[in-house]
């Protein structure tokens, strides 16, 4: 599933993300009920049940009130979404130390980035192909062109870096993300789903060893996995840090350009 953002009347969203007041939808029929609040229900049914759960309806009674009422605080789902989205993107930090260098600084962004979409996967449905104009998540790339401002990297190169950091760790987030789906979604663990299939290949191609030599190299170099800890999310977390070292040594490098 992707959701595109900014669906609806643009003027309207901008205003519930920028906290202006919203002229289309009227003050909520009871008190100490807010926009807020419908904000952070909807983010706790998609963490708990998954995008494909969330509805009006969903939020309302988990908040206890009936869907229409909350027509009174955001217009619709579409308008809900870019809320949640911007909401959790302004959660993350928004400052890092550069007293170690931005090295270090990226590689805790890192961290904490890839770490919130997998406290909220349902954040990586959202495309970026048209973003969420909010505070949140402007300030969460303001926050990241900030440390890489300190490289001295010219502004072309440098929004180059920023593209391929983000979705080096918005692409990794995923496959971690898809995999724990995979497993509710099927029943099946993903050892469990590897070790039927190597099996048969094991039959049917008896010879894959010298068809695919240069795979399996490579795969027979991959670390162990604890039988406790799921293959491919395992394999994942540490081919993460890695990949990351080379990214930031090849901006390492052209810095040194």
């Amino acid at each position: 599933m992707v959701l595109f953002a900014g669906q609806g009347d643009a003027l309207r969203i901008m205003r519930l993300l920028w906290g202006a007041a919203d002229e289309g939808v009227k003050p909520g029929p009871k008190p100490g009920l807010t926009s807020d609040d419908v904000v952070e229900a909807a983010i706790v049914v998609a963490d708990e049940e998954g995008m494909g759960a969330l509805s009006m309806r969903a939020v309302a009674a988990r908040l206890g009130r009936t869907a229409m009422s909350l027509y009174t605080y955001v217009p619709g789902k579409d308008e809900l979404v870019d809320l949640m989205y911007d909401r959790v993107m302004g959660w993350l930090p928004t400052s890092y130390e550069l007293d170690a260098g931005w090295r270090a600084a990226i590689e805790a962004w890192a961290a904490d980035t890839r770490r919130c979409y997998l406290r909220h996967p349902w954040v990586l449905q959202v495309s970026q192909a048209r973003p969420v104009l909010g505070p949140g998540g402007l300030t969460a790339m303001n926050t990241l062109v900030g440390i890489l401002r300190t490289t001295g990297l010219a502004a072309p190169e440098l929004r180059a870096v920023v593209t391929l950091l983000t979705d080096f760790v918005r692409g990794a987030a995923q496959t971690v993300a898809d995999a724990r789906q995979a497993a509710r979604s099927t029943g099946e663990s993903d050892a469990d789903w590897w070790a039927a299939r190597s099996a048969a290949l094991a039959e049917l191609a008896p010879d894959f060893a010298e068809r695919f030599a240069d795979v399996v190299w490579i795969e027979r170099s991959a670390a162990p996995v604890a039988e406790s800890a799921p293959y491919l999310e395992t394999q994942v977390d540490a081919m993460f840090a890695t990949a990351l070292g080379v990214l930031l040594d090849g901006v390492e490098a052209r810095i040194g350009e």
